[in-house]
């Protein structure tokens, strides 16, 4: 499988963004989100491709550009359906299943199809869930930053009292997930990018 380089991810993104605005905003994001997985492969013990979690972490949003109609408003009540969009777009573009899963695979702390059917969730009924470890890692990264507005850094805890209202058994799998990767030091991106941590 080849991975892409940076330059033709930032160039889909360029491709795909229907304005500057979005652009900043989404690659900002998996710039961060990046930046947060490269802290945690940097620890000890973790078996997973550096270089496919990089692309994950780069392209999982890139769905969010199908979300913008033709005057740049963004469709905030079919926002869960960007990992869906975005898993569409990659394989548009040529894209391997291993790089066009990373969108469909990062919401939350993974959606199943009964998470679908009983939510009633705007998406076709299946499983959204990280099956690999690199999967996991750009799913878990993602928890830690927001393109809210204004944009920020999220603390696990803050994280975690999120989690909880959509039942026990997610708060069990994003604990599982900071023992598993460890916490991410968010105060020096925090400084860098100049975004509030909540």
């Amino acid at each position: 499988m080849r991975i892409p380089t940076d330059g033709r991810i930032r160039a889909l993104h360029a491709k795909h963004a229907p304005t500057r605005d979005a652009f900043e905003l989404v690659y900002t994001h998996c710039e961060i989100v990046w930046g947060i997985a490269e802290q945690l492969l940097a620890r000890d013990g973790l078996a997973v491709d550096a270089d496919l979690v990089r692309a994950g972490c780069l392209l999982h949003d890139i769905g969010v550009y199908r979300l913008y109609d033709e005057d740049g408003v963004l469709d905030q009540a079919g926002y869960l359906r960007h990992g869906v969009l975005g898993h569409d777009l990659l394989r548009e573009e040529g894209l391997p299943e291993e790089i066009a899963r990373f969108c469909s695979r990062h919401t939350g702390v993974g959606l199943t199809s009964d998470d679908v059917r009983e939510q009633g969730l705007p998406l076709p009924p299946a499983d959204y869930v990280p099956e690999t470890g690199e999967e996991e890692l750009v799913m878990y990264a993602d928890k830690f930053h927001s393109k809210t507005d204004p944009p920020t850094f999220v603390s696990a805890a803050s994280y975690a009292t999120r989690v909880r209202r959509f039942g026990a058994a997610k708060a069990t799998i994003f604990a599982s997930m900071c023992e598993r990767f460890g916490l991410p030091d968010l105060a020096p991106l925090a400084r860098a990018y100049g975004h509030a941590t909540v």
